[in-house]
């Protein structure tokens, strides 16, 4: 039964049966046939099939959450049998909103540090894609925001909150302000994240409720490719704080607070909505519990920086 439970897991994965074959390390027709026998012993159509894979049924559908749940929870229960036998080890596979990825290093290095048996896999990805990743158990935690789209059935645990700055050369129009407007920027050409990103998504409201609209003249979904677009000195762009000093600016590039509104956005680990959760995911949140009160201690220094 489990192992019919994990290709129905591949096939809403990969939504190809061939790919979905690979993922779980068998033939396409072992895969089709493992789904025939489920389909025979729930008495069910379970998936849509033409000359592809065309979807779940409204049955398929429970099943795939009950198969989520299940293969959740056995993983969940060799992890700790393995843990309490070995100590904690494994992979952890983490996802990444582009602008939290920097931060992802604070969050790692003291977790190995403890538990040095553990290794990582970080994927950078959309908002969308971490809550996408989460459910489909490809992923143990995504770092995304929390508190403005819904998150679903996750749990998240508040890690820092971005602020904004507009990323230009000093020389630059508004390049010698001590703040920045949202207005005023909406009159300047940026380069941003790709629409598809909820970072582009927040940028576009503020700029849409201060009367103005995104003029993006460069767009991507990598914040390394913006950066090194704004080091030239020939770009602006609007970057979280946090991320601009973690990138490093150079002495003709300033990072300037944009207020009217000053927004704020929660970044913050979110996990599987599970109990009893994986020893390697509950070891991460303890550490996020950890980490937080040091990364908001350092959001409000800068804060009271910014307002001296």
């Amino acid at each position: 039964m489990m192992d019919k439970l994990e290709f129905i897991l591949a096939l809403a994965q990969e939504r190809h049966f061939g790919r979905a074959a690979d993922v779980c390390g068998v033939t396409q027709p072992t895969l089709s046939a493992g789904v025939k026998q489920l389909e025979g012993q729930m008495g069910v159509l379970l998936v849509n099939r033409g000359s592809r894979f065309q979807g779940f049924t409204p049955e398929g559908e429970r099943v795939l959450d009950w198969a989520r749940r299940i293969v959740g929870d056995t993983r969940t229960m060799r992890q700790e049998i393995n843990a309490l036998r070995h100590g904690l080890a494994g992979r952890l596979r983490i996802a990444a909103i582009p602008t939290a990825l920097a931060m992802v290093a604070a969050l790692t290095t003291p977790y190995r540090e403890r538990h040095p048996n553990v290794q990582f896999t970080i994927l950078s990805r959309t908002s969308i894609q971490v809550l996408d990743l989460l459910e489909n158990l490809e992923i143990d935690a995504g770092i995304t925001y929390v508190g403005n789209e819904p998150l679903g059935r996750v749990n998240a645990i508040p890690l820092y909150r971005e602020r904004y700055r507009l990323l230009t050369a000093a020389d630059a129009p508004l390049g010698n302000r001590g703040r920045v407007t949202w207005k005023e920027i909406a009159q300047v050409p940026l380069c941003l994240l790709t629409p598809d990103m909820q970072n582009r998504r927040i940028i576009d409201r503020l700029l849409q409720s201060a009367g103005g609209d995104a003029r993006p003249t460069l767009e991507s979904d990598s914040m390394i490719l913006l950066f090194s677009h704004v080091r030239t000195g020939r770009w602006a762009s609007v970057m979280p704080a946090k991320l601009a000093e973690t990138l490093g600016l150079t002495d003709t590039i300033r990072a300037i607070p944009i207020v009217e509104p000053e927004a704020v956005q929660t970044i913050g680990l979110v996990v599987p909505s599970r109990e009893p959760t994986t020893p390697l995911t509950a070891a991460l949140v303890d550490e996020a519990k950890r980490l937080a009160p040091l990364l908001d201690e350092d959001t409000d220094t800068d804060r009271r920086g910014q307002r001296g």
